[in-house]
């Protein structure tokens, strides 16, 4: 049966019987009842009346001293032993402590034999022991592992919070939530599918009723429900109103805190799955209509970011970025797009794209960006350095220094473009597909690429093209000849890292540069030549 849940702070959590037994300062001993170490005790309460149904909460520790019990209780049918204890039973007692003199020398056989039918765990309280050093003791061992339960929730925050950062946020926040909890972590979207999942796989039953809780608190006023399904405890968390994703937690037990601790992992999982806005929803479709019915890119562009109030986006630079670690997800993806400041995002195969408005005072820049922060400059032309380290981000978010354009993110490798009009996307991508090459091949965090004034700007483009198209006409039939020469020039003749750039074997760049050579009829060991060469493969078009 679903029943709504409202979060809260965790409640102080109970401590065992066997813990109380356990001190050698109270001396108290179980006479009968289930195993010490199986029994909770959720406070002490002490209680002479011969009905203590209705000041018990449920499980308390009830104290007596038998002062309601007649003397000549040993005598068969004096007193209602069994009527007494199961009173304590329904009204939820953990345990009862029966206090040895001044009234009784003995625990009454009649009460270890109710307790024994009852299931009632009996303890025999020693003269030497006050009642009220036993409720001390069950409070101290209470404060003891409140303090301890508070120390796992602060370690799970911080871990799920660690998690969220990843480069795959999404599969980290489940598979950290799982094992906390020992059990199965869920994400649903908005048509009831499982997204991402992670820990131990439930039986059938489970998981058809994890996810109907999933479907109950969408369609529920409350954010929360909880279950309980073959012995296992089911929880479901609604992540954002009327969003319809959904975390579903499974779990063999229950400790006090795992709602807290589950309610963090929502609350970041919300984060991660909201949709990052730089412009309405309704904005974009328009744009994605009008280019579907032939509009022109540039006419289109004002509508996918940029504020009205801040002036139209004019420029735009398109990054290419892939995951240091695995493939990417829809979700991990998307995050990434709002840590770059836009939502428009495309993730195919192992590359994801975004198409990032550039401010209005962002400048041709770029660089090469090292795993420690610093610019490594680049001198073959295609990539222009960065002036000095990198300096804290401004706004836009995602920013480089200064508004550069994107930064680098942690756990992604990115080529980014210079910042191009809309009717130069398509050439921007190309840019950016060569940069996160580059980027993979130096081990850089980020590449940028960015054309800067030259020698070759002396040269008419018509004229520079003719050129071009003259002197690599030998390998302009094979486009892969190009492309090698190309990543092995911008390379400064490595091999290994050309290999690494195109994805192909050391002895493939080999073989494809000396193919170039033979077909060309030039020495690429004489540094004119590559410079002429890398020339020409800068200015050929198509």
């Amino acid at each position: 049966m679903q029943e709504t849940a409202v979060p809260s702070a965790p409640p102080t959590p109970p401590v065992s019987l066997a813990a109380l037994l356990s001190r050698d300062d109270l001396g108290l001993r179980q006479i009968t009842g289930p195993p010490a170490g199986e029994v909770t005790i959720h406070g002490a309460h002490t209680s002479e009346m011969s009905d203590p149904y209705p000041y018990l909460l449920g499980g308390e520790l009830l104290l007596t001293a038998g002062v309601h019990i007649p003397e000549a209780a040993g005598r068969p049918g004096s007193f209602d032993f069994d009527g007494y204890v199961a009173r304590i039973v329904a009204a939820g007692g953990a345990a009862l402590g029966f206090g040895v003199a001044p009234v009784h020398d003995t625990v009454p056989a009649g009460l270890v034999a109710a307790c024994e039918e009852h299931g009632l765990p009996l303890v025999e309280v020693p003269p030497r022991t006050t009642f009220s050093g036993v409720a001390r003791a069950v409070w101290q061992l209470m404060a003891r592992a409140r303090l301890a339960e508070l120390r796992r929730i602060t370690q799970a925050q911080q871990g799920l919070a660690a998690a969220a950062s990843r480069p795959d946020p999404v599969p980290s926040v489940l598979r950290r939530l799982a094992g906390r909890l020992e059990g199965r972590a869920v994400l649903y979207g908005p048509e009831g599918a499982e997204i991402a999942a992670a820990g131990r796989e439930p039986g059938d039953e489970v998981r058809r009723a994890l996810a109907e809780l999933a479907r109950f608190v969408t369609g529920h006023p409350s954010s929360t429900a909880t279950d309980t399904v073959a012995g296992t405890r089911l929880a479901a968390y609604a992540l954002g109103p009327g969003r319809g994703f959904v975390l579903g937690v499974a779990a063999p037990h229950r400790e006090s805190g795992d709602h807290t601790i589950a309610s963090v992992a929502a609350v970041l999982l919300s984060l991660l799955t909201g949709e990052h806005q730089s412009g309405t929803g309704a904005a974009r479709s328009s744009a994605l209509v009008r280019l579907l019915l032939g509009a022109r890119r540039e006419e289109v562009a004002p509508l996918l970011g940029g504020g009205e109030g801040d002036g139209a986006v004019t420029r735009w630079y398109v990054v290419h970025a892939r995951p240091d670690t695995g493939a990417p997800d829809a979700v991990s993806a998307s995050a990434l797009g709002a840590a770059l400041g836009s939502p428009l995002v495309d993730a195919a195969d192992d590359v994801v794209r975004v198409l990032v408005p550039a401010p209005p005072q962002a400048e041709d820049g770029g660089g090469v960006r090292e795993r420690d922060g610093g610019v490594r400059p680049e001198g073959d032309g295609s990539v222009r350095p960065e002036a000095g380290a990198a300096a804290p981000r401004k706004p836009p978010a995602g920013s480089g220094p200064a508004g550069s354009g994107p930064a680098a993110q942690p756990g992604w490798t990115l080529g980014v473009s210079a910042p191009v009009v809309p009717a130069e996307w398509p050439a921007a991508d190309a840019q950016a597909a060569r940069a996160l090459a580059r980027a993979r091949a130096t081990r850089s965090a980020l590449v940028r690429h960015a054309e800067r004034p030259g020698f070759a700007d002396l040269v008419p483009p018509g004229e520079a093209e003719a050129h071009a198209r003259a002197l690599l006409a030998p390998i302009g039939g094979v486009p892969a000849l190009a492309e090698t020469l190309r990543a092995w020039l911008s390379l400064h003749g490595s091999w290994d890292r050309t290999a690494v750039a195109l994805s192909v074997h050391r002895n493939t760049v080999r073989q494809r540069i000396a193919r170039c050579a033979a077909l060309l009829g030039a020495d690429l060991d004489d540094p004119d030549v590559r410079m002429e060469l890398w020339f020409a493969l800068r200015h050929l078009r198509g």
